[in-house]
């Protein structure tokens, strides 16, 4: 037969419904996650043991006094087990998850109970619903909606919508004709034969499958831990992985008492709601006589009133403890609460840098997520811009495949440990196996098996399609697939046994230390070349959080310190990775400063704090840029800068005059000769910072056949006869004239005067558009990088040799501001600095130039202290 495999059609209709239909996940996305928000926030965040009192009152109401008091025990052995916002987490989803169901469901089962029709054709629908494994519903909600909330509650509604359909479907269907025929026949109409009919006595039955609604969606919130929806499923799934049976056990008794509540109060309901169940009731107390008291329940408003006083309470608590404003001094306070994403595999190195950097972005200020994944759904959720970073980067090898299917979608922020190894490894008191090769017709002595981790790890797939083909070792072993936890804990099984096995595992690892290895040679190189260890982040974020990106891309262990990190919190209790982070954080005195240096430091006081400073410039983009650093570091410093914007002209002449104190954008000896030559007896030249610089005309490539000022000739009619020129006062512009004339294009081409803005414009209009376009342009500029210009050569050099960009100030700045005269003597930027910060101000946009400067300025900690050193 044939292969057929309708996976490759979905996956093709998975990528269509991405690129085409966006915006409908957009708006799942938000109205699912705002659901869940709104209920998370009223449940988690009241005091936990007044919120379990709420819960105590509720099933007081429906099932009597005992069942308060159970309830409010089992809520409070959660909350002694630490776990109760994860608890309400996964109540929240549960909730949020049962709403909607419900509201689907219950219409669609009324539907299908009175057309046979529609019957016929949602019972398939339904079976399929209700069959296919819970597993496979995630994988389309993280490609649709990435990892979290919104896959885990769409998962939950598709998993636990078949019985709400089935029950009500049933219960209407069940209602007596007679009943129905009755009531059709004195006249009633076909909806409120339902409403007043049909409806209340199927209510026990829609009531049951509600009931089955709640307990469907509990168990598959706990599966969508694994896709990164929050709550108790995220513990279990971490409990799994890690070998955590301490943690495993408080998470399951944690679901098992949420499941127990949600379905004794959901199956006492009916007894209030159901005409049927009231009947019931009554009729059970009556016949209890003189113990009717001991199944007293308080009436409704009695038992609102207390849920009313407790919330209030609970409010009342809450708004009284907002101000925490967590770790970080007011001298260290960077992040100044902003939130950061953080995800991580379950491999030690992975968890114990992530628990690290958790730890010390708290201490900054910032306030991180952290959230453990497989790599493949941590991979997707980084190209898909939910997580900001990750620590544990496996490349080029282990994790090649991600990096090839979502590497334009991320960026990688330095290598921080490398290179390592992957590796087969046995314990060394098996003989005779001391390299791959040694495993050839060895597999009876492994009962055939490789024990290995994830089976989405390179490792594994390197492992599996080359290394076992290299040494003729398929056929002879299996390699099972677990996890990093699974898989140290069998090593450590058969060593305490003295049992043969051969495990997956890489180097650096802490296993190295604990026991007695031997690291399996690979002659034929199978496994590849070391790696190098990466810090990963989703596309943007170095331009979002530049100074969280400097830290990370700056960031380094040596394997004694990896390795220190890893051991400690291998020994600390389980759930305690961060507080195993922080105590060997607070041992290694001054890493945490050297690791995320605060910006700036203390802002230290120059000589002359206090005095006015007026700094002027013209709107070029060097001038912008550099003028805002400068108001940056001056307000650092406790000068008081004044900044003002300025033609050349207007500019230099206020110099001159002593109204200005300086600027940083004087183009000598050429550009600004004019003004130079007028004034430079009553200036001062500070000396240069950047050079040489160049003057050019400017095409886009794609206007092919002119390359050099030559090309030009005859060739007006392509350009309209137009050169787009920029302020008519710049220097630039009036050497163009003497460029046209040596070239013999001044009756050809007319120099049209406008403003670097709309030079800069008419750039961008024109290449959209495909359209030719001949420019004024000089280097360095952004406008390079962003668009497709080539420079036209100048064979004939009539735009003469390159400027220098200086630093020019007014005749008596050195005696009036001695210190800053120093500074700026000193100032030098590279190219590289330069086009970023200017990059860093045009991505700011309009009115926000000192505060992208001063993001900048952040983003390179140390860099003011080497720019304006104080004593």
């Amino acid at each position: 037969m044939p292969e057929f495999h309708p996976g490759d059609w979905v996956e093709s209709a998975v990528d269509w419904l991405q690129k085409h239909l966006g915006w409908l996940f957009d708006f799942i996305n938000t109205v699912l996650s705002g659901l869940f928000d709104a209920i998370n926030a009223v449940l988690g965040g009241a005091e936990p043991l007044l919120l379990a009192g709420i819960f105590a009152v509720i099933a007081f109401w429906l099932r009597g006094l005992l069942a308060g008091v159970v309830a409010f025990v089992g809520f409070a052995l959660i909350d002694t087990f630490g776990l109760w916002s994860e608890a309400m987490s996964t109540l929240s989803l549960v909730l949020a998850a049962a709403v909607i169901t419900i509201v689907i469901a219950v219409p669609a089962g009324i539907w299908a109970s009175r057309s046979k029709t529609v019957s016929a054709f949602v019972r398939p629908v339904l079976d399929v619903m209700q069959t296919m494994p819970a597993f496979v519903y995630l994988i389309p909600g993280v490609m649709f909606f990435s990892v979290g909330t919104t896959p885990g509650l769409l998962a939950t509604i598709i998993f636990a919508m078949p019985p709400g359909v089935r029950m009500t479907e049933l219960g209407i269907r069940q209602v007596d004709s007679e009943l129905v025929e009755a009531a059709e026949a004195f006249g009633t109409q076909p909806k409120h034969t339902l409403t007043r009919v049909q409806l209340p006595l199927a209510l026990p039955t829609i009531m049951a499958g509600i009931n089955q609604v709640i307990m469907l969606a509990l168990s598959m919130v706990v599966i969508a831990g694994m896709a990164g929806a929050p709550g108790l499923g995220e513990r279990v799934y971490a409990a799994v992985t890690q070998v955590q049976v301490g943690l495993g056990v408080e998470s399951g008794v944690a679901v098992v008492i949420l499941a127990m509540y949600l379905d004794r109060m959901t199956g006492a309901l009916n007894a209030r709601v159901s005409p049927l169940g009231r009947r019931a009731a009554a009729k059970a107390s009556a016949m209890m006589g003189r113990m009717r008291f001991a199944r007293y329940k308080p009436g409704t408003a009695v038992a609102l009133c207390g849920v009313v006083v407790l919330a209030l309470v609970a409010g009342g608590m809450n708004i009284a403890g907002s101000g925490d404003e967590g770790k970080a001094s007011a001298g260290t306070n960077v992040g100044k609460g902003q939130q950061l994403n953080m995800g991580y595999i379950p491999w030690d190195e992975g968890i114990a840098t992530s628990y690290l950097w958790k730890e010390v972005l708290e201490r900054r200020g910032f306030k991180p997520n952290l959230k453990q994944l497989d790599a493949g759904p941590l991979y997707t959720s980084l190209a898909q811009g939910q997580t900001d970073f990750q620590t544990d980067g496996w490349l080029p090898t282990t994790h090649k495949q991600y990096w090839d299917k979502y590497g334009s979608k991320m960026e990688k922020l330095g290598s921080w440990y490398g290179p390592t190894s992957l590796e087969l490894t046995v314990p060394k008191y098996v003989k005779g196996i001391k390299s791959l090769e040694d495993l050839k017709g060895q597999g009876k002595k492994f009962k055939g098996k490789i024990i290995g981790i994830e089976s989405s790890a390179g490792e594994m797939k390197i492992l599996k399609d080359k290394v076992l083909k290299d040494y003729g070792l398929e056929g002879e072993y299996k390699v099972v697939a677990s996890s990093t936890s699974s898989m140290l804990a069998e090593l450590k099984r058969s060593i305490q046994k003295k049992e043969p096995v051969v495990v997956t595992l890489w180097s650096p690892h802490w296993a190295y230390n604990a026991y007695d290895l031997t690291k399996l040679d690979d002659p034929k190189g199978s496994f590849g070349k070391g790696e190098n260890l990466y810090n990963v982040a989703r596309k943007g974020f170095a331009e979002d959080q530049p100074t969280v990106a400097h830290w990370l891309k700056n960031f380094h262990l040596k394997e004694e310190q990896l390795t220190s990190l890893e051991n400690k919190i291998q020994d600390a209790p389980k759930g305690e990775e961060q507080k195993a982070a922080a105590d060997w954080l607070d041992e290694h005195k001054g890493f945490i400063d050297k690791m995320a240096p605060v910006p700036g430091g203390k802002k230290k006081q120059g000589k002359d704090a206090g005095k006015a400073v007026n700094v002027g410039y013209f709107p070029w983009d060097e001038a912008i840029a550099t003028t805002y650093l400068w108001q940056n570091i001056l307000e650092d410093r406790g000068y008081k800068p004044n900044v003002k914007q300025l033609d050349p002209g207007p500019l230099y002449t206020s110099l001159a005059q002593g109204q200005m104190d300086f600027q940083t954008d004087g183009w000598l000896p050429t550009t600004h000769e004019q003004y130079w030559k007028k004034y430079k007896d009553r200036l001062t030249d500070v000396g240069p910072w950047y050079g040489p610089t160049s003057l050019e005309l400017s095409v886009p490539e794609y206007v092919k056949g002119i390359d050099s000022l030559e090309d030009l000739k005859g060739k007006s009619d392509k350009f309209d006869g137009k050169i787009t020129g920029i302020e008519s006062s710049a220097g630039e512009m009036k050497m163009l004239k003497k460029v046209l004339k040596d070239y013999g294009l001044d009756k050809e081409y007319k120099v049209v005067s406008s403003s670097t803005s709309s030079m800069l414009s008419a750039i961008d209009r024109s290449v959209k558009q495909k359209k030719p376009i001949l420019t004024t342009t000089w280097s360095p500029h952004w406008v390079y990088s962003k668009y497709p210009m080539k420079k036209l050569d100048d064979p004939k050099g009539s735009w003469g040799k390159g400027d220098k960009i200086h630093v020019t100030a007014k005749k008596d700045f050195k005696k009036d501001f001695p210190e800053l005269y120093g500074w700026l003597k000193d100032f030098h930027m590279s190219e590289d600095d330069l086009g970023s910060l200017e990059a860093a101000i045009q991505n700011g946009g309009k009115g926000k130039e000192k505060e992208s400067a001063r993001k900048w300025l952040d983003s390179r900690p140390g860099l003011i202290d080497k720019l304006a050193p104080v004593s």
